[in-house]
């Protein structure tokens, strides 16, 4: 029997067997062309874009603020754009002074962190409903990094204004290089098993104003509950009723405002509220035994810029950890909220709006500031519509430095504590934990693991063994992908997974792999070893085809494969080398552009031969089903009787043309078998 073929660049397969002729469609692949033409004109369409932008464009690049400043509809938007301001403004005040007191700085300083950053990123910011200013996290890094400097000392403030330029020229830079992919190595279970042991750290750092005596300041949860400890003898029973009630009607509060629709100015005002019954308390009573804010200097902060750089190289750690942690909380609710209202958000874009607010905040005596979780949402629930409400905050800050300062020396610490522990209850992620455990054992030891290592070994260690070993993850999976073996789908020309789909049916003598993910140094080798192993695999799938004694053919379906290095390429090589010396060929199927073309400027694809490149799998099938030759012991010949059924050539047309299946059974009828078996439903 002579069989004669063309190759798979020709639209028809002819096949000539005794009197049977038959014509097989085979799909023509398109070699591409080579990458530089192609750097070339992405190149010139760039140029070409730069020269089309006009100065709206840049001014839209540079200040995203006149995107919604051209377009601002004054008669549906200023009074929800005011109002939200304006609730957030009244929220921001409390809270600022309170974070300011976790980060170890005196009240003034968080409320200069609420005021320059909140009008700068008001205009550089791409996002239209984020609050920006002080936040709970952040203050407790600033606090961790600090802790061996007097906090009453000026040095103390002065490196905590550092930290915001530095961490301020790390945004701006990471949006200008467009380098915000790199936040996607940190996992979604590495932040959330952090914030989550960072919320218990804070509620138990802002014990002390509850308790009425001084607790060691530390960023490990066995320090602080020695400290809580050993300290019980000193406890003062009026500043633990104060803040306990305080703090229980920010909670009653929190919860209405988020249960109830009519009751949502709640949310915002809880902070308020408590800022205003305890110096009303205090007012009135004078109690002795609860310390108070006391004074704050009145009115606008000066201008000044960081001057000693002598503790750069110290600070640097934690700016990269501040920056990374602002990103990732900034970046994360400024998608969402965008989402939701209906526009496009650029991350790096964002980063450099959050850049220039720390830069710019720190030549005003600011500390380092993001967007705010609970103010974000605030701002959102309130109806702010562009970043107007952004700037009615910063002017809302400005009167409170301007005007009422004075009224803020009989603010209770443990109010100001309670505004804290009630921020950072919703810092506790408890319903992810069980999502992970219930979805993915993996993401839950890391949640679990990068917990338990923040609340015993601190704050930093904590994130650097969760990212780490998050990594470390990414790296197994990458370097050990999943490789099926494929078979066809009965009644199709559809190829999938043989363990996944029992139905599936493979060919006597050819083999499937399909590799899952890009080839690269890192995982050639095993590879190279799983194809080894899948090769002789004697898989439970029913056989189809031509009997034969051995494996003829390999065939890789390349679709999910999105690159190749030169270390794939020399592994593939050095795999058509043995394949060859077994008498094996190889053929791939559907690789994309970009890898079929490095296999071509590499040689492989002239090894293999460009006649055993094909688009899809069931070419790469047809063709070799024709060299499948038959074993020795089968002496058989078929008898061509028209009054018999079909021989085997005749079904394996049919099989290969798609019109019927092969199956020994003279009833069977392709198109009627079910794509999953009922046993699998």
């Amino acid at each position: 029997m002579e069989i004669t073929y063309a190759s798979s660049s020709v639209p028809d397969l002819v096949t000539s067997a005794t009197s049977t002729s038959r014509a097989v469609k085979v799909i023509p692949l398109q070699y591409p062309v080579d990458t530089s033409s192609i750097s070339a004109a992405s190149l010139y369409r760039w140029g070409a874009n730069l020269k089309r932008m006009n100065t709206l464009d840049w001014l839209d690049l540079f200040l995203p603020c006149s995107r919604w400043i051209r377009t601002y509809n004054w008669r549906h938007n200023l009074q929800s754009d005011v109002f939200a301001g304006i609730t957030v403004g009244i929220m921001l005040v409390p809270q600022s002074m309170s974070y300011a007191k976790l980060a170890g700085l005196q009240p003034i300083y968080g409320l200069y962190t609420g005021l320059v950053p909140v009008f700068v990123y008001s205009i550089f910011g791409s996002s239209r409903q984020l609050a920006v200013g002080p936040v709970a996290l952040v203050s407790l890094l600033v606090s961790n990094v600090l802790g061996n400097v007097d906090s009453s000392s000026e040095l103390y403030t002065e490196l905590a204004i550092m930290l915001s330029l530095m961490v301020g020229i790390l945004e701006c830079t990471m949006g200008i290089l467009r380098l915000g992919w790199l936040i996607r190595f940190i996992s979604h279970s590495v932040i959330s098993g952090f914030t989550t042991a960072s919320a218990f750290v804070i509620g138990l750092s802002q014990a002390k104003y509850f308790l009425g005596y001084d607790v060691d300041k530390s960023s490990k949860i066995i320090p602080l509950v020695k400290s809580i400890i050993s300290g019980a003898d000193q406890f003062s029973w009026p500043p633990f009723v104060m803040g306990s009630f305080i703090l229980a009607v920010i909670l009653a509060m929190k919860h209405l405002g988020k249960t109830r629709k009519n009751f949502r100015f709640l949310r915002a005002a809880g902070p308020l509220t408590a800022v205003v019954l305890g110096t009303a308390f205090v007012k009135v009573f004078h109690p002795s035994s609860i310390t108070l804010v006391g004074d704050i200097p009145q009115g606008l902060p000066p201008f000044s810029i960081p001057k000693d750089f002598s503790h750069v190289m110290s600070l640097i750690p934690t700016s990269l950890l501040i920056t990374g942690v602002a990103i990732l909380e900034s970046v994360g609710i400024a998608k969402a909220l965008a989402a939701k209202n209906g526009y496009e958000l650029d991350s790096n874009q964002e980063l450099f709006g959050l850049g220039v607010a720390n830069i710019c905040g720190s030549m005003f005596s600011a500390y380092p500031s993001t967007g705010s979780f609970s103010r974000s949402a605030v701002n959102h629930e309130s109806g702010a519509k562009t970043g107007l409400s952004g700037i009615i905050m910063g002017i809302i800050m400005a009167c409170a430095l301007q005007f009422m300062t004075p009224l803020f020396v009989y603010i209770p610490q443990c109010a100001l504590a309670a505004i804290v522990i009630s921020a950072v209850t919703g810092l506790v992620d408890y319903d992810e934990a069980i999502f992970l455990w219930r979805v993915d054992k993996k993401d839950f030891f890391l949640w679990a693991l990068t917990g338990a290592t923040t609340l015993f070994l601190g704050i930093e260690i904590g994130v650097l063994i969760g990212v780490g070993v998050s990594l470390a993850f990414v790296i197994y999976e990458s370097a050990n992908p999943h490789i099926a073996v494929l078979g066809r789908l009965p009644g199709t020309t559809i190829y999938r997974n043989i363990q996944q789909y029992p139905e599936a049916y493979t060919y006597n003598g050819i083999v499937i792999f399909r590799i899952d993910s890009p080839i690269y140094f890192a995982n050639t080798s095993y590879i190279k070893d799983r194809l080894r192993q899948y090769e002789t695999v004697d898989d439970q799938s029913s056989k189809r085809g031509q009997d034969a004694e051995r494996i003829y053919f390999v065939i890789l379906e390349m679709a999910p494969v999105t690159y190749v290095d030169s270390s794939a390429v020399q592994s593939l090589k050095e795999l058509y080398q043995e394949y060859n010396s077994r008498d094996i060929q190889i053929a791939i199927a559907n690789p994309n552009k970009q890898v079929l073309l490095t296999l071509a400027k590499s040689g492989f694809v002239e090894q293999i031969g460009k006649e055993w490149c094909f688009v899809r799998v069931h070419d790469a099938i047809q063709v070799c089903l024709q060299h499948v030759p038959k074993p020795k012991s089968s002496t058989k010949t078929p008898d061509l009787s028209p009054s018999k059924s079909p021989n085997f050539l005749e079904r394996l047309t049919d099989l290969e043309s798609g019109d019927r299946d092969f199956t020994i059974s003279k009833d069977f009828d392709p198109y009627m078998e079910p794509l999953l078996s009922r046993k699998s439903h």
